[in-house]
């Protein structure tokens, strides 16, 4: 029973002893795992902070940048507006809505014609005081260059009777369509009435005037009324055209202008070939005289020397032949210079 005892008391002893080493491992163990996850948390905490700050930094910039993007997009809507405002200022007043046709009008002049093929702000009739925006230059039918026939070209711009035709579209009410329609109409008719009435003057002038509208919309708008446009033309003696109508009209009309003076100038060139064709047949009539003449001569020439020579040579067949430097002697006698000069030449020898 003691030896029992003490192996117990051994026993609990080791258990004592391992337990307490169990416990300072454990207490290692704690300090070592806390301080780790105190590491941990530091470098966490330092990365976390200076990720943090590297984004926001970049949002911060990133939304300054938007804002100053922001500011200078409601600037320049300021500015459009302020735009927008100026240009329905300038719609609104009637004069100055002209005026965007009349500018339109006079680029695509300028662009296709020559500056003496048309006229600007003229009266083109009779007892009017009213000019006409331009007027292109037709040449007349006499000879003369400096006469002409003005075609009256008017630009008109139907702004407020547009406006009216459009809204009704986008409203979509039949009835509201029909009558901006109508107004439309009406409109352009008063406009080519006055236009006949105060620019068309034959023959002064053509027969007829261009009406010109300075959008393509408008100029759709009015050109699909079929019957609008045959009462303009046949009533009130109106074309209808658009910018780019009045564009292919201008080019016909050019080459029209250059055929023309194409066949002018082939008849003055005619009239050169003709003068020049009666110069050459004097010209040949002298030529052919000139060669009778030669021919003539020639005929004389060898007269002279067949005929002629033939009977010196008979008459002359008795006289003694001399000696050549005997007959240099009597035909031909030395001249006091070369007298002279032969002495001169036998002393230096």
């Amino acid at each position: 029973s003691q030896h029992l005892a003490d192996n117990i008391k051994s026993f609990n002893d080791l258990q004592r002893e391992k337990f307490s080493q169990l416990d300072a491992r454990q207490g290692e163990l704690v300090k070592h795992t806390e301080a780790k996850l105190e590491s941990i948390r530091t470098t966490v905490e330092e990365k976390l902070e200076k990720t943090l700050s590297e984004r926001l930094g970049q949002s911060f910039e990133t939304v300054g940048r938007q804002l100053i993007e922001v500011q200078k997009g409601l600037g320049e809507m300021q500015t459009i507006a302020s735009d927008v405002g100026g240009l329905k200022k300038v719609l609104s007043n009637v004069k100055l809505r002209g005026g965007i046709g009349e500018v339109q009008l006079a680029m695509l002049l300028e662009q296709t014609l020559a500056p003496n093929q048309y006229d600007a702000n003229v009266r083109t009739k009779k007892g009017s005081s009213e000019p006409v925006e331009f007027a292109i230059k037709f040449p007349g039918r006499s000879d003369d260059e400096a006469a002409y026939v003005y075609l009256p070209v008017d630009a008109k711009f139907p702004k407020d009777a547009y406006e009216h035709l459009i809204t009704a579209y986008e409203n979509a009410v039949p009835d509201d369509i029909e009558v901006a329609g109508k107004n439309m109409e009406s409109t352009i008719r008063k406009m080519a009435r006055d236009i006949r009435d105060k620019y068309i003057d034959p023959p002064h002038t053509t027969d007829f005037a261009i009406l010109f509208l300075p959008f393509e919309s408008i100029y759709a708008e009015v050109i699909r009324r079929s019957a609008l446009v045959d009462q303009l033309r046949n009533e009130y003696n109106i074309i209808v055209a658009g910018p780019t109508t009045f564009m292919a009209l201008l080019n016909s009309l050019q080459m029209g202008f250059r055929t023309m003076a194409l066949q002018k100038r082939s008849s003055e060139v005619w009239g050169t070939l003709s003068k020049v064709k009666t110069e050459f047949e004097k010209f040949g009539g002298m030529l052919d005289k000139a060669q009778k003449n030669i021919q003539m001569g020639l005929g004389q020439l060898d007269e002279v020397r067949g005929t002629r020579t033939r009977a010196i040579e008979r008459q002359l067949r008795g006289v003694e032949v001399l000696p050549a430097l005997q007959a240099t002697e009597h035909l031909l006698p030395e001249l006091p210079g070369e007298e002279n000069s032969s002495e001169t030449n036998s002393n230096s020898e």
